[in-house]
């Protein structure tokens, strides 16, 4: 590596370095994922059981357990519109920081949504598509997967019908506005529209939703149509699949410079760009025993894998997907109006779950005002402003960056920046005003949401 290389503040591959097959971490796990149940029979779930939902491909995928899964050349064209995405040298943060670490940054932000999440909306309207799909439901929280999918749905011709967490349907008017641009029907949630809406609405009338709850709407319109399907933004095996074109894009950046990174932080609701941005440098850990420190941060309102049980449990609030074993408030909770609607989710993906059971990785939880501060900061010195959800891995990074201060250690950083934060100004705008409220689940809330779990 000479001199320049190692000067220059961003690292870039050239477009011919596009990874052109997804990593599955389900080929090198230690211990195989616990197989998700049929919700009435409670009995292993068939592809049969899923068709009603997804495309077959997609099923297949779900359940593969084949290292690499090739990537479309349909969707690879699509992919070269803003991919490969940027590695950033974080200096001026480092600076203010007076740390001896280095610390980089994935930058998913510079996507035509500004998040990570057209990785796989891309690839779910492509096999949609090719299986003579005509319509999508899905869920959105803070509208980084709503944009996304209504995005991915224009370019393959496809309806789209969005049922937004109501919360963050008026907290973020603007995200919904950019579906409605990608002409998708987006509808706040619980709804009038669906028997999951009606039922929560009439037993809390001002609920602020919650994906759980977006969930089950969507599932209920699309199984009563057989033209049309369902589409998820995370937790699900497929979705992480498709994200891991982040971290394997990250690993040839740094086999590049030469480096190899000693600290992995990503933020976690569900766990898709967690799992997309790790699960490639994970595969050096599994396979050859090498030792990598990697943190899932998530929120202190919302704390699924630092304070919630491992069990089966439901995807939705009303109990309509399969049983998942994932670590889980309750599907009937319902969390905080925090601004990062993206990681206000009950569950995390059974393959993140699994990872922690296993000791792979460990799980930090910070509260929003505490994210924002050190989101601030980073925005003054490298001129990006984090998405809400990604503010929690800037400030495990910095967390981090500090420690080696203290231990005057010279480790490598890298946290995936999932999204930008253009379209979050008004939680900024809270934030600067003193007006953000930090909220902290007792034991006896998050133990009576458990208790509620049947299975």
């Amino acid at each position: 590596m000479n001199l320049l290389e190692e000067e220059k503040y961003i690292h870039v591959l050239d477009q011919k370095e596009i990874p052109d097959s997804w990593y599955n971490i389900q080929a090198d796990i230690k211990n195989p994922l616990k197989p998700p149940l049929h919700p009435a029979t409670k009995q292993p779930i068939t592809l049969e059981d899923m068709m009603p939902l997804f495309p077959v491909s997609l099923i297949e995928q779900e359940m593969s357990r084949e290292k690499w899964i090739n990537i479309p050349g349909e969707v690879l064209d699509i992919y070269r519109i803003w991919r490969p995405t940027p590695l950033i040298r974080a200096r001026r943060l480092e600076k203010y920081l007076n740390t001896p670490a280095k610390i980089y940054y994935k930058y998913e932000g510079v996507s035509p949504t500004g998040s990570h999440k057209p990785n796989s909306a891309i690839a779910q309207a492509y096999y949609n598509k090719k299986e003579g799909v005509k319509k999508i439901t899905t869920e959105t929280g803070a509208g980084q997967w709503g944009s996304s999918l209504a995005y991915a749905c224009s370019l393959f011709d496809l309806e789209c019908e969005i049922y937004m967490v109501k919360v963050s349907y008026h907290q973020k008017p603007y995200r919904k506005t950019m579906m409605q641009m990608f002409g998708a029907k987006v509808i706040p949630s619980p709804s009038n529209l669906t028997e999951a809406g009606r039922k929560i609405l009439s037993e809390h009338s001002n609920s602020p939703g919650s994906l759980g709850i977006a969930i089950s709407e969507a599932i209920e319109v699309a199984v009563k149509d057989e033209k049309t399907k369902y589409s998820l933004g995370s937790v699900l095996n497929f979705v992480l699949l498709h994200q891991t074109i982040i971290g394997l894009e990250a690993k040839k950046q740094f086999e590049k410079l030469g480096i190899k990174p000693d600290v992995l932080i990503g933020s976690v609701g569900g766990g898709s760009n967690f799992a997309g941005f790790v699960f490639p440098f994970l595969e050096d850990a599994l396979t050859k025993n090498e030792k990598i420190k990697v943190i899932a941060v998530e929120p202190a309102a919302c704390p699924t894998l630092t304070r919630g049980k491992f069990t089966y449990d439901f995807g939705d609030t009303v109990g309509m997907t399969p049983l998942m074993p994932m670590h889980t408030l309750g599907h009937n909770f319902v969390p905080s109006p925090i601004h990062a609607g993206g990681l206000r989710y009950h569950g995390a993906a059974p393959l993140v779950s699994q990872l922690l059971l296993d000791g792979y990785i460990q799980a930090k939880a910070y509260y929003q005002n505490e994210c924002f501060k050190s989101a601030v900061e980073f925005a003054k010195l490298q001129g990006i402003i984090p998405a809400p959800e990604s503010t929690h891995a800037v400030h495990a990074a910095i967390q981090e960056a500090i420690q080696c201060r203290e231990n005057n250690q010279e480790k490598v950083i890298c946290f995936n920046l999932s999204g930008h934060g253009h379209l979050d100004l008004s939680a900024y705008e809270a934030y600067l005003n003193g007006q953000l409220e930090d909220y902290e689940l007792t034991d006896e809330e998050i133990q009576k949401n458990l208790e509620k779990i049947n299975v």
